[in-house]
């Protein structure tokens, strides 16, 4: 019978390893969301991860009651409890925290995600890792044997032990995301030489570097539109702009017949573009702009302006370099540049290089000249909302026309362009719907802003607001909170802790207290814009953020 049990408590050890894994899913999904970095995550797990926490927690003390209650039965009964008996409710305890726990992840699982944990290779991998540091943890209480061996502090300290997972499982992530650390940048080192050599083997493709605080993707695929007009040229698809998202396009997508590849590089940290560049080893770049993003992992402005100074930084000698002149910033980052071919673009100043002038920007797009310094002159009409995409499009003009592509190409191009998904879309409809759910920085806010001014009829803004900010997020969160009272008849605000600050700005603004709803979750929202939209509304949505987020 002994050993029948055994068995029991060997089969618990294995239900109670796969009941940690499947629960750890949870967190490895927001270790997913924060990019794999592990400060980052652990402070997702200080900020927001008590409430998941929390159930792992009562799992954990409900067993251990009943591990004390089934000692302190033994204790008093003596020797009129069998030893199978006591040996047959140790595994019931342990069976029951292997459900208890797997009632908690499928709980989990029920509950909507805007984006669900991808279960990747390096997922797969984690998640081993996890399991293997489960064992141990789930395990080493099966060295009481043999009832009365221990003493009841000692024995109920050893069956806590099986029952950690509960309570360290954030941590277990975190640690099987250390251990794997140094499997994960072999892997990546590997592809990511393996890509460099490919681009090593066509010194004849142009390479152009884009980054920026904002306006990135944007300008990424409106420059792709402008230099398809005569060369044969690859965009990485989406916001494909990190290490890993340029190897795999490179690796996968680089044909021999192309000859440009426009690269985004994106950065949360000093030293990101550095490392781009090492791979793209950009002959040209272009800086769309420099703001506040990211302060959070960058720390200060200063080291934003270093950081996408990275680019022209790895530029050859003979390269070029493309600067937004309305930005102060970036005039800045072009007094400091030393080459020789540096120019900059915009709609302000009299020594850009490409320039937009007479401008019209309106709710159906916008209409403008776009002026060389040659003097060559031609008019566009593009789709796009707002002023900053007009400033975009003069950057990229001036690239195109530097590589040899003509005024009235450029145009055509122009006229055919479309939004990219998320950023300042345009959705007709008896509601117009405005989708900038990708738009997480105050310089985009306010030019959202600006945009809804244009359109006729009443103005609704949802926003959960803006994250990643650093010191300075409260603040901005209420000036965003003031423009969105100049521009709009009604704000709807997701998360009630995270928009405090917003709504702070209307009311100090003299917005109406009765046109502010405050609700948890975008579907709440939604329901609010179910009973509140007529025909002829506005509904800008204002940033989207992701489930890491989620109060």
């Amino acid at each position: 019978m002994t050993a029948f049990l055994d068995q029991i408590d060997y089969l618990a050890l294995v239900l109670s390893v796969a009941a940690a894994a499947v629960a750890g899913l949870r967190f490895m999904h927001m270790l997913q969301l924060e990019s794999y970095q592990t400060p980052m995550y652990l402070k997702w797990v200080k900020k927001h991860g008590f409430k998941d926490q929390l159930p792992l927690m009562l799992v954990f003390l409900i067993c251990l009651l009943l591990d004390g209650a089934l000692l302190f039965v033994s204790r008093s009964m003596g020797e009129r409890l069998p030893l199978d008996t006591f040996l047959l409710g140790r595994a019931v305890v342990r069976l029951l925290y292997a459900g208890l726990v797997l009632f908690v992840a499928f709980t989990w699982k029920r509950q909507p995600r805007k984006k669900p944990l991808a279960m990747t290779a390096r997922a797969k991998r984690l998640l081993t890792a996890l399991v293997v540091l489960c064992i141990p943890v789930c395990g080493y209480s099966l060295v009481v044997r043999t009832y009365g061996i221990v003493t009841p502090a000692q024995y109920l300290l050893l069956r806590a032990g099986m029952y950690l997972p509960a309570l360290l499982l954030p941590y277990l992530v975190a640690l099987a995301n250390v251990v794997m650390l140094p499997v994960e940048n072999g892997i990546k080192r590997h592809y990511f030489n393996d890509a460099k050599k490919k681009l090593a083997a066509r010194p004849d493709l142009v390479r152009v570097g884009i980054t920026g605080s904002y306006g990135k993707t944007s300008t990424k695929f409106i420059l792709g539109a402008m230099l398809s007009e005569k060369y044969k040229t690859l965009v990485p698809p989406h916001s494909y702009n990190t290490p890993m998202g340029l190897t795999r396009v490179v690796r996968e997508q680089l044909e021999p017949d192309h000859e440009v590849f426009v690269a985004e590089m994106g950065a949360r940290y000093v030293g990101d573009i550095e490392e781009l560049c090492e791979l793209v080893r950009p002959g040209i770049g272009l800086i769309t702009s420099v703001g506040k993003q990211h302060l959070e992992t960058f720390g200060s402005l200063e080291n934003i302006v270093n950081t996408k100074y990275e680019l022209i930084a790895s530029l050859p000698t003979d390269g070029a370099a493309f600067f937004n002149g309305d930005n102060e910033l970036c005039r800045a980052m072009y007094a400091r540049c030393p080459l020789k071919k540096k120019f900059l673009f915009g709609t302000e100043g009299d020594d850009l290089t490409m320039r937009a002038v007479r401008v019209s920007a309106g709710p159906k797009g916008s209409t403008f000249t776009l002026l060389s310094s040659s003097g060559e002159a031609v008019e566009c009409t593009t789709p796009l909302l707002g002023r900053h995409n007009i400033v975009n499009i003069t950057g990229c003009a001036a690239v195109a026309k530097y590589l040899g592509v003509s005024m009235e190409q450029i145009a055509e191009a122009v006229s055919r362009l479309q939004p990219v998904e998320y950023r300042l879309q345009l959705i007709p409809g008896p509601v117009t719907v405005i989708n900038d759910a990708f738009n997480s920085n105050p310089e985009g806010a306010k030019v959202a802003m600006e945009v809804i001014r244009s359109f006729p009829g009443r103005k609704i803004v949802v926003t959960p607001g803006m994250v990643e900010l650093g010191e300075e997020e409260e603040a901005l969160n209420e000036t965003f909170g003031r423009d969105i009272a100049v521009s709009a008849d009604f704000a709807i605000l997701v998360g009630e802790k995270r928009t405090a600050p917003i709504r702070r700005g209307l009311l100090n603004a003299g917005f109406p207290q009765e046109s502010i709803f405050t609700v948890h979750t975008l579907a709440q929202a939604t329901e609010v814009l179910g009973h509140l939209t007529q025909p002829g509304d506005v509904v800008i949505f204002e940033n989207d953020l992701p489930d890491n987020y989620t109060e």
